[in-house]
């Protein structure tokens, strides 16, 4: 760059002497090019962020949004997961530990050290910090909840293995079979009386099927009592030992004696409509330690995973008792 000239006029002399700036002169006036400079630089660089893509930073755009995407997609997989090993906790409180007549896990005991202090460190400096730790915190409960599973399917095992003559006394079958049901009459629950019109807690099942149906037995037992029970009609108590017991009421026809042994599958009257009862059906109960259970837990050696979910669809839709 040229370098700018000065002249100042001299009176005495008559003539025009040139001007040296001074040191102080000169560094200002580079100071000030320099800032001049630096400002411009600033808003270029500022311009072409926020109006031009340079490729590098393209490019990292392009790629934080394609983890975004999958971020979200591993929520979805883990919600869809969740929901599938919640199903699994409830089939093992509900349904195996039923079987093996052994105590629920408890919460705490699932979930144990899973609500601790968690330090997401450098996650908390990106721009989806939140839905990450949503996400971490999914995968933290699922791998919890996988390791209890685990440990649990293990109890069970080894009570399986040392068990067999408990299972043959745990009631595990249909009453009747599924072949002759018209429908599932009555589920476990409060209910409508079908006679007094009020509500009252209906402590079996009732299954609509015709009279003379066989009726067999779920589980291995004695009978402690077959014969006329006032309301229920013709019914048969069975105690299976274990604190299990079963009441098969309103039949046509008993054919086992009190007193008698019986095995799973063994024929022990037939369907009727005797007692206090609106129409030929089958009511039948399922007793632990003298309290009434919800028979749909105790038939997992008839029915396939999905033939169980609908028979739980099946009784808690089943609002009109036949007794």
């Amino acid at each position: 760059m040229r370098k700018s000239i000065f002249y100042r006029y001299n009176p005495t002399t008559d003539s025009y002497e040139r001007v040296y700036p001074s040191r102080r002169s000169r560094i200002w006036a580079g100071v000030r090019q320099a800032a001049w400079g630096l400002g411009i630089g600033g808003v270029i660089l500022i311009a072409l962020y926020l109006f031009i893509d340079l490729p590098r930073e393209k490019y990292l755009r392009q790629q934080n949004e394609v983890l975004s995407s999958q971020v979200e997609d591993l929520e979805r997989r883990a919600d869809v997961a969740s929901k599938v090993m919640d199903d699994i906790i409830q089939r093992d409180n509900n349904f195996y530990r039923v079987m093996m007549n052994a105590d629920r896990i408890t919460d705490a005991q699932r979930y144990a050290g899973l609500e601790r202090e968690r330090n997401y460190g450098a996650v908390d400096t990106l721009d989806n910090a939140e839905i990450i730790k949503r996400v971490i915190d999914k995968y933290d409960r699922l791998d919890r909840q996988i390791y209890s599973q685990i440990l649990s399917f293990e109890e069970l095992r080894s009570v399986a293995s040392t068990s067999q003559d408990r299972l043959d006394h745990t009631p595990a079958i249909m009453p009747v079979s599924q072949t002759f049901l018209k429908q599932m009459a009555s589920g476990y629950g409060y209910r409508v009386d079908p006679i007094y019109k009020t509500t009252r807690f209906h402590a079996g099942m009732d299954f609509s099927t015709d009279v003379g149906t066989p009726v067999y037995a779920t589980a291995d037992g004695v009978v402690k009592d077959a014969g006329w029970q006032k309301a229920y009609g013709l019914a048969i108590d069975i105690d299976h030992g274990y604190n299990y017991t079963t009441k098969f009421a309103h039949l046509s026809e008993i054919t086992v004696r009190r007193g008698q042994h019986v095995k799973r599958g063994d024929l022990i009257g037939k369907v009727g409509s005797t007692g206090k009862s609106t129409g030929p059906h089958l009511h039948y109960e399922v007793h632990h330690k003298g309290v009434p259970q919800n028979p749909v837990n105790y038939y997992f050696y008839d029915l396939t995973p999905e033939q169980y979910n609908q028979m739980i669809i099946d009784a808690e839709n089943a609002g009109h008792m036949m007794d």
